[in-house]
């Protein structure tokens, strides 16, 4: 390229920096006299202006939201089964009762029963069975009275309950309504027979000692395990009736090797002064040293499914 070239090319560009330059003082020029004439045309107009521009708003601190966590309902089954067992203890024919006293002011409305001279109306126990919730803070809760000579009857109690769940009335008469039915049960898990032998002996021993006093309880309990006799001894002798097993390893001939863990439900009969008592104990067994050990004494420790 030529020395004539190079000097006219270079001489472009202060041309146009210039013209850019100038052209930033007239925008100047011109927002300086719009100012002006804001400013002398009056506040009105100034306002006006003010108004017209752009603002950035900051936004405003989010307020933290409080949280209300809602009081868990309080059961009323309890205050039904004491109305209850107090109401069918009342009579409309003396109102002086302390029993009626106190079913009044469990429910201050509600109308007490007039029983027959000579009729059985006092129940040997009454139970709560059962809870209902209903909505507004109600409840309707089935009471079981059963009386001495065996009979049964249910009442559903309708019950409300505060806010707070710490004040319970009863708002109307008992209903007698059929009871409960009874829930569909699922399979045992307990699907292997074990025979007698080493696992039978250990289980027998150890409620023997947790029954009936003989021995040292500790000495049929895997290390860590914390168990104590039931005190005082409630039966004299407890005999070992069947033993089933979960794990199909519970049933074999000879004790497997270390940390083998099986469940098992021992069912026994246990004796005293007063008869003989068939009771029932789930149990978890582990293998030490060549010998069954008592890992827990957990009812309803296994799960149905479990290997058979």
């Amino acid at each position: 390229m030529s020395i004539g070239k190079q000097a006219s090319g270079g001489g472009a560009a202060p041309m146009a920096a210039g013209a850019s330059l100038e052209a930033m003082r007239q925008r100047v020029r011109l927002s300086r006299l719009a100012v002006w004439t804001v400013i002398a045309a009056g506040p009105v107009a100034l306002a006006v202006a003010l108004a017209s521009t752009p603002t950035t708003v900051a936004a405003a601190p989010a307020t933290p939201t409080a949280v209300r966590t809602a009081a868990v309902a309080a059961d009323p089954a309890g205050y039904a089964q004491l109305f209850l067992d107090t109401w069918l203890r009342s009579s409309t024919d003396d109102a002086t009762t302390a029993q009626v006293r106190l079913a009044q002011s469990l429910a201050p409305d509600v109308d007490l029963p007039d029983p027959a001279p000579g009729a059985q109306s006092k129940p040997a126990s009454v139970t709560a069975v059962r809870s209902a919730q209903r909505g507004g803070g109600t409840w309707s809760v089935t009471v079981a009275a059963q009386w001495a000579d065996g009979s049964v009857r249910y009442y559903a109690v309708p019950v409300a309950t505060s806010r707070s769940g710490a004040a319970f009335t009863v708002t109307g008469t008992p209903a007698v309504v059929a009871g409960p039915g009874r829930a569909a049960v699922a399979a045992s898990p307990y699907g292997v027979t074990v025979p007698d032998g080493d696992l039978s002996s250990a289980v027998g021993e150890f409620l023997g000692a947790y029954l009936t006093g003989g021995g040292e309880v500790s000495r049929y309990l895997a290390p860590g395990v914390a168990l104590t006799a039931v005190a005082p001894a409630p039966y004299t002798a407890v005999t070992v009736e069947q033993v089933l097993a979960v794990e199909k390893v519970a049933a074999a001939e000879q004790v497997p090797g270390d940390g083998a863990r099986v469940r098992i439900a021992a069912r026994v009969q246990a004796r005293d002064a007063a008869g003989r008592w068939p009771l029932t104990y789930e149990l978890v067994m582990r293998t030490r040293s060549g010998r069954w050990e008592v890992a827990a004494l957990e009812p309803g420790a296994a799960q149905a499914g479990g290997e058979r």
